[in-house]
């Protein structure tokens, strides 16, 4: 049994699917949705969800939420005599999901899907395996919280093809995924999105109103951290109160005084254009990278709680000019499809058969210089081989040449990203491999990525002059068996053949070279030009595009000589 979690910024939540349908599985307190919070007694005894929460404005120095926002990263946090990671602290929010499960479920819970952000990078993905299996859970694989969502709107479940943006807010991150589905495939088609913007973001907008209404009164406790987190849960309250009314009244007390303040709708939008103003960009990068026009999008689906704000609804539909979808409950959406696809992993009897695909988030490349026309080197370059949103698994090369006279080895470092230097990307690994003895250019290094769904990143280097190779694996290997190791690397070895290296691709390219030389005069040029376009397509290697343009050259030779014969 398989069961799903939304490991949330705000919020978790645990469902299952079974006897045909998705139940949420409540916790102790009878609640579905469990507040990602960790906090430490005087005692030392851990609590977590809404024990620690309602304990994070007494005792702010033993209490913590929004962790997840530093997954992947060194931060500690200390609460008490106590310092823990990011993920730990994930790891005993899973742990109490586990025994929630356990206790509902009546039988032991081991495997569970997790969901991650869809913009989450390779070290956050690792980091969040790895708090599964802290607690005692084999994570089966992580999926995209929007590419979760869409399961629970059931569109695995539509025959026709469709097509539908995902509009994911909560609590602390933000995403966007294109996604269609056709002939039993779910494709995500892109992904985009912030990592450091949610509906924690929208509360500090509250918050520095009020400090400015207060700031001559608090001014000697503006700072104090127990303050800071007594307005922070006024804000959390006032921001959901706008989400049904006009205005709301704002109250805390501190130091044996209360303070209290009106808020309107009308202001909270004004103080909150500049985060409304950051949603845009990341729709307009996914629809961009797939190439996907507004007007074909079926449906525009709302996720995370924080999609219940008047002013973000707006947003959208002045964005898409219609009404987003929001029949399902935001907070639960992305624990119903992780469940769903527990499930469909799992061969469920009561779902049809669907292949799910999905996207690298971020692209993948290596280190590089570049020799300027005064003659310097511009060293830390980034130069992507695997671009972001590829569907994947997928398989990319880039050929490398040597940049000194009579180098030894070069040096293989590979980075997560999309900054042109390599210092604003993420350090993933590196391999060294040995050149022989030339003037500067003269040796070439091939260099090929492999990446899986689960975060299998294979590096093949290849000399060409000596044909010394070179692999580097870079994968979270906890839990992982050498056997199911070896499998995927199996499957993505299958991957590691250029376009031009396929049997139909060949005979594409010598049945056009054939025309060619059949041809004359300017039906000779236009075929010549059929086929420089052919090239150019398969050097970029997407196999989606490589299978139009073969088809496209197909069609066309076939109208200059007929059909293929046998």
């Amino acid at each position: 049994m398989i069961v799903g979690i939304d490991l949330g910024t705000t919020n978790c939540a645990c469902a299952i699917y079974r006897n045909g349908a998705v139940e949420m599985i409540p916790n102790s307190l009878g609640h579905v949705l469990t507040p990602s919070a960790v906090s430490v007694d005087e005692k030392d005894n851990v609590l977590t969800g809404l024990a620690a929460r309602e304990r994070q404005s007494t005792h702010a120095d033993r209490t913590v939420t929004a962790f997840k926002r530093y997954m992947g990263s060194e931060h500690v946090t200390k609460l008490g005599k106590h310092s823990f990671g990011p993920e730990e602290l994930s790891a005993l929010m899973l742990r109490s999901l586990k025994a929630d499960a356990e206790a509902y479920l009546g039988e032991p819970v081991s495997e569970a899907i997790i969901t991650v952000p869809a913009y989450f990078n390779n070290k956050q993905r690792k980091a969040t395996k790895r708090a599964g299996a802290i607690a005692g859970l084999t994570v089966e694989r992580l999926i995209n919280e929007p590419t979760a969502a869409a399961l629970a709107y059931g569109i695995h479940q539509r025959d026709q093809q469709s097509r539908f943006l995902v509009f994911d807010l909560g609590g602390g991150t933000f995403d966007v995924s294109i996604i269609e589905i056709f002939d039993g495939v779910i494709e995500v088609r892109a992904s985009a999105g912030d990592n450091r913007l949610g509906g924690e973001d929208f509360n500090e907008v509250i918050i520095e109103r009020v400090r400015r209404k207060f700031a001559a009164e608090l001014k000697n406790d503006l700072t104090a951290n127990e303050l800071y987190q007594r307005l922070r849960e006024a804000a959390e309250r006032a921001r959901r109160a706008l989400s049904e009314a006009q205005s709301t009244r704002f109250s805390f007390v501190w130091k044996d005084q209360a303070f209290e303040t009106e808020i309107t709708a009308d202001e909270f939008e004004q103080d909150s254009e500049r985060l409304v103003a950051r949603l845009r960009e990341p729709v307009l990068r996914s629809m961009r990278d797939s190439n996907v026009p507004v007007a074909s999008l079926d449906e525009i689906i709302l996720v995370g709680g924080a999609t219940r704000m008047k002013l973000v609804r707006k947003a959208v539909t002045l964005m898409f000019q219609r009404f987003p979808a929001a029949n399902i409950n935001p907070d639960e959406a992305v624990a119903r499809g992780a469940a769903i696809q527990g499930a469909l992993k799992a061969r469920n009897a009561d779902l049809a058969e669907v292949v799910l695909t999905d996207v690298c988030p971020y692209s993948l490349g290596v280190e590089s210089g570049e020799r300027q026309a005064s003659g310097q080197t511009l060293l830390g370059l980034f130069t992507p081989i695997l671009e972001r949103n590829n569907v994947i698994p997928a398989s990319r090369e880039h050929v490398f040449s040597t940049m000194d006279d009579y180098q030894t080895h070069v040096k293989m470092r590979i980075y997560q990203g999309e900054s042109r230097w390599v210092k604003d990307n993420i350090f993933l690994g590196e391999l060294s491999v040995p050149v022989p003895r030339a003037r500067a250019g003269l040796a070439s290094i091939k260099c090929r990525l492999s990446y899986d769904i689960n975060g299998l990143l294979e590096v093949d280097v290849e000399v060409a002059e000596t044909g010394v190779q070179k692999n580097l694996i870079i994968a979270d290997r906890e839990g992982v068996s050498d056997q199911d190791m070896e499998v995927r690397r199996k499957a993505l070895a299958k991957l590691k053949v250029h376009p031009r290296e396929t049997e139909s691709n060949k005979a594409a390219l010598a049945r056009a070279g054939r025309c060619y030389e059949n041809c004359t005069g300017d039906q000779r040029e236009f075929v010549a030009r059929l086929i420089g376009q052919f090239e150019a397509v398969l050097a970029k290697q997407d196999p989606r595009e490589c299978e139009s343009a073969r088809a496209e050259l197909t069609a066309v030779l076939d109208q200059i000589e007929g059909q293929v014969f046998l």
